[in-house]
């Protein structure tokens, strides 16, 4: 396997990890574990991370079950116990639900994610975690923002962590700095068990997400540096030059009498 690429890697969930002060000492972090590519990178490396790390802190892989009875959560098990951090399989109706309940307009992968991500967060708390950490990379964070931007009417993204509106877990994103091809090549190096969803319902329209990625990569294609780019953006807003008057005050953007009287 590549060792440069993966010091990479590690480097850039490091600085992520620091410069967003994602994970304290004494924290017990909770790794959403889904069967892709992100999610093992982050379980792999964070374990790494952990096993150097002056900070001493706790990690429990946790995969959200959907119900399915050929779900192959036992791939991310032992996988999990290969690399010597413990498991937790939360058991759920995902499908069940997204089956009953899914509306005519809506798209079963946004709608399973967000049900996905609620099992998480109330697993993470039963196991007495402080911090969840989801694998969404530079791409996902860049994609969200265009996403809000363009269908969503608004200047939103991924933050890199976020304190949940209950005020009891923070999820963190260490991988916020890696974008999307480098954990591509990482898994394909390191031959994860991969998993699907096995889910009964088709999933080929992902609508407007498909699109904005397709977009960051014909972008990035003729603009190298498009993503070093955009990540700057999200680290560097500037209200005065939006249009948000909650943020600004223009009211006071006015030329003074000294100015332009007399």
């Amino acid at each position: 396997m590549g060792k440069n690429l993966t010091r990479i890697l590690l480097s850039r969930m490091g600085k992520a990890i620091k410069d967003f002060n994602m994970i304290e000492a004494g924290d017990r972090v909770a790794v959403g574990v889904s069967g892709g590519k992100d999610s093992y990178t982050l379980l792999y490396l964070l374990e790494e991370i952990r096993k150097k790390s002056p900070k001493k802190f706790e990690i429990i892989a946790l995969n959200a079950h959907n119900g399915n009875r050929f779900y192959q959560s036992e791939k991310i098990a032992s996988f999990a116990k290969m690399i010597g951090v413990p498991f937790y399989l939360e058991k759920t109706e995902i499908i069940d639900i997204v089956m009953k309940k899914l509306r005519p307009e809506s798209y079963p992968c946004s709608f399973c994610a967000r049900l996905r991500r609620a099992a998480l967060y109330s697993a993470a708390l039963n196991l007495n975690c402080n911090k969840l950490a989801l694998g969404h990379h530079l791409d996902d964070a860049i994609e969200t923002l265009l996403l809000n931007f363009f269908f969503q009417g608004n200047l939103k993204g991924m933050p890199p962590k976020l304190l949940a509106e209950n005020g009891k877990i923070v999820t963190i994103r260490p991988l916020y700095y890696v974008p999307e091809g480098m954990i591509q090549e990482f898994s394909e190096k390191m031959s994860y068990p991969i998993i699907d969803c096995a889910c009964v319902i088709s999933c080929d329209k992902q609508g407007e997400r498909k699109e904005m990625k397709k977009v960051v990569e014909e972008i990035s294609k003729r603009y190298p540096k498009a993503r070093r780019s955009a990540l700057t953006a999200l680290k560097n807003i500037e209200p005065r030059y939006l249009a948000d008057s909650k943020l600004h005050d223009f009211e006071k953007e006015r030329v003074s009498e000294k100015k332009y009287g007399g």
